[in-house]
């Protein structure tokens, strides 16, 4: 894999071009960025921009009045080649926080390991409703320590609206919901993205969320797309590339709350 082509390709198709996340979602060029609108559920900021130094202020400050003007905590998400090289200096000097850094790891679908299963005793099953939304937002919230309830309202409306562009699924150690993760299919795009990797603590270790890449890697094979696309912690990137995918960049969203709350 040419990971600069790739990269470029990433940046040209997922963020430059991005597409709606989700029911009642709306993406939009701001002049050098581009920007998701979203109900509050859902997953608000930019995805893309291309700032230059003498610019870059006045455009994070238009962002600010945008999604605060609608009273929308968002997110900016700046990867590690994005410009100016002081974005994030910049970002925080706005009142923005940042978050821990993560990796963008891409795998070329044909080339990842699809053929992992859970370990004896565990199946994954999909998510296709509200049962299963409940089970997925329970190990969430166990595994991150997070609530999980705007996560499963958006998943749902997903789910209701367009469940042709998501996949999710939970992994049962009999009833008990121990794993869970989802996939983003973004129709006409040529990566689907892998979000939500989870597993509550006392199951980790035993090749359960390698199963669920797996998975996930099998349904993206089945529907025509070439890569997946992860924003890996570090606990989950040295699995990930056992599993066949490599690290192209870093990111770091970087948080704004309207000062009101």
């Amino acid at each position: 894999m040419d990971n600069s082509a790739v990269l470029a390709l990433y940046d040209r198709d997922m963020r430059e071009g991005a597409r709606p996340d989700g029911p009642g979602a709306v993406v939009e060029r701001a002049g050098a960025v581009v920007r998701q609108t979203a109900p509050a559920h859902g997953w608000n900021g930019v995805v893309w921009s291309a700032l230059e130094h003498a610019d870059a202020d006045a455009a994070i400050a238009e962002q600010i009045a945008h999604f605060t003007g609608r009273d929308r905590e968002f997110e900016w998400k700046r990867y590690g080649h994005d410009l100016p090289a002081d974005l994030g200096r910049r970002l925080v000097a706005a009142g923005f926080t940042a978050e821990p850094d993560e990796t963008l790891m891409v795998g070329e679908v044909a080339g990842l390991a699809r053929d992992v299963r859970p370990p004896e005793g565990v199946r994954i099953v999909p998510v296709t409703g509200r049962a299963g939304a409940d089970l997925l937002a329970e190990v969430h919230e166990k595994a991150f320590g997070a609530d999980a309830s705007r996560f499963r309202r958006h998943l749902l409306d997903q789910l209701t609206a367009s469940p042709g562009t998501v996949v999710a699924a939970v992994a049962l150690a009999g009833a008990e919901p121990v794993s869970a993760a989802r996939m983003e299919l973004t129709p006409g795009a040529r990566f689907a993205g892998l979000w939500g990797g989870g597993t509550v603590r006392e199951w980790r270790g035993r090749g359960i969320y390698r199963a669920l890449v797996a998975h996930r890697a099998r349904i993206a094979a089945d529907r025509g797309y070439r890569y997946l696309q992860v924003d890996a912690s570090d606990q989950s990137r040295p699995i990930l590339s056992r599993l066949g995918f490599t690290a192209l960049t870093t990111t770091t969203p970087y948080v704004y709350v309207p000062r009101q709350r």
